[in-house]
């Protein structure tokens, strides 16, 4: 396989790669930066990035690993830049720490017991409340949204998904105590 730029095997290789791990690189850069809107661009920028120096990624290496540290490097030009943001209020040390568990918690694999045992838990949930859930996280819905919905009021559907979020909370740690 060619290192050119223009190699459709490559670039086919590139798009699989990231393709297959967007969604966990997408989680990484929002655990490490305030602003959910500041991930996005950030992301964006860090597969610009991986993009133009993927010629020098060796195929058959771990991609995961080589992406979370330029998106890493994207984090820290992005705080550089924004000092203007007063919500950064993490120093790089802590940062770079935070990165390290992350990376930690991947070889682990705790993300995907932590996943597992949610779902565990959402299903022994009543349907209606999995209900709620599901227009609220998968679909997106607002609040006022499910409220019409439902035929709930507003205030009842913010206390019911405070409630449902503690209570999935509380049954994940518990399960995952048992572990």
């Amino acid at each position: 396989m060619s290192d050119t730029p223009n190699d459709p095997e490559r670039t086919e290789a590139f798009l699989r790669l990231l393709s297959e791990h967007e969604k966990k690189l997408g989680i990484y850069v929002t655990g490490l930066v305030a602003c959910p809107q500041d991930g996005q661009d950030i992301l964006q920028e860090g597969k610009i990035v991986m993009w133009r120096q993927f010629h020098q990624f060796e195929l058959g290496t771990n991609f995961a690993a080589w992406a979370r540290k330029i998106l890493f490097y994207q984090i820290l030009a992005h705080r550089r830049k924004s000092k203007r943001d007063k919500a950064e209020l993490l120093s790089e040390k802590m940062l770079e720490s935070l990165s390290e568990e992350a990376e930690s918690a991947i070889r682990e694999q705790r993300w995907q017991k932590r996943e597992a045992v949610l779902k565990q838990c959402v299903t022994k949930l009543s349907e209606d409340h999995r209900e709620i859930l599901l227009m609220r996280y998968r679909d997106e819905s607002s609040i006022e949204g499910i409220s019409r919905r439902t035929e709930r009021t507003e205030g009842a559907v913010y206390r019911l998904l405070s409630r449902l979020r503690k209570n999935l909370y509380q049954c994940v740690e518990k399960e995952l105590e048992k572990a």
